[in-house]
């Protein structure tokens, strides 16, 4: 069996950790607590030239919902062709309508800018209305090459159940990815339950930061308050004992 492991990455640093511990490829991004969004360009050029495993670019603009207005959907189709333009291996993105459907008109959009090159369903098909016609409808758009999914769940391991019968309805006419809490601790359990053979997740660990003097009354979120004094990146560690665990299958 061919297993595949994405690491989603925030950072260069996290990038060269995912390559070290063994990961397929990276899927780069900003903000993880909001399920990610698309990275600056420097950081695209800065990850391409450290590392050699593939690079995935998120192409989200912002957080919240994925129905996109028209200006949002021009500056996800400059981002694609900025990242064909850069050598990015593929874009992972999703557009939904207000009713939780499948957008044809902007996903053709995004689908043809990023022709040759691999391209991810994201997890907003996790939030759409109805996953069953949604996952035939993505196949039938004849250019995505996985989708992204925990089961419309929480947490993959919520969600095994869907996401094997997903697989299966599938029958590797799409490739089904499973994220969403994904760590060495139950990916073995995940790869049983759902069948699958591509897995996704962070793997990461929050560390303490440079600064020496610090003020902790003050928070850069304003009323909402985080430790602006760590930050989190990938563990090689993590991502190598996942791999390790996956080959035994």
């Amino acid at each position: 069996m061919n297993i595949e492991l994405e690491v989603c990455a925030n950072s260069v640093e996290s990038c060269l950790a995912a390559q070290n511990g063994g990961a397929t490829r990276v899927e780069l991004c900003m903000g993880i607590p909001e399920g990610g969004t698309t990275p600056s360009a420097g950081m695209i050029a800065e990850a391409l030239r450290t590392i050699h495993i593939p690079i995935h670019v998120i192409i989200r603009p912002r957080g919240g919902d994925f129905v996109y207005s028209e200006a949002e959907v021009r500056e996800m189709l400059f981002d694609i062709r900025f990242c064909r333009e850069m050598g990015v291996a593929g874009v992972v993105f999703g557009c939904l309508t207000p009713e939780g459907e499948y957008d044809h008109p902007t996903n053709k959009q995004l689908l043809e800018a990023a022709k040759g090159m691999q391209v991810t369903f994201h997890r907003a098909f996790d939030m759409c209305a109805r996953p069953d016609e949604t996952l035939q409808t993505i196949i039938e758009a004849n250019g995505f090459t996985r989708i992204l999914t925990s089961g419309c769940a929480y947490t993959a391991m919520e969600g095994a159940a869907n996401i094997a019968q997903w697989i299966r309805f599938a029958d590797s006419r799409i490739g089904i990815m499973v994220g969403s809490g994904v760590n060495a601790e139950n990916i073995t359990e995940l790869a049983r339950q759902t069948g699958a053979c591509q897995f996704h997740g962070s793997f990461g660990e929050w560390v303490a930061g440079d600064m020496q003097f610090k003020r902790p009354e003050v928070s850069m979120g304003g009323t909402v308050h985080i430790d602006e004094y760590k930050r989190r990146i990938t563990n090689r560690d993590a991502v190598r004992r996942a791999i390790d665990l996956l080959r035994e299958l």
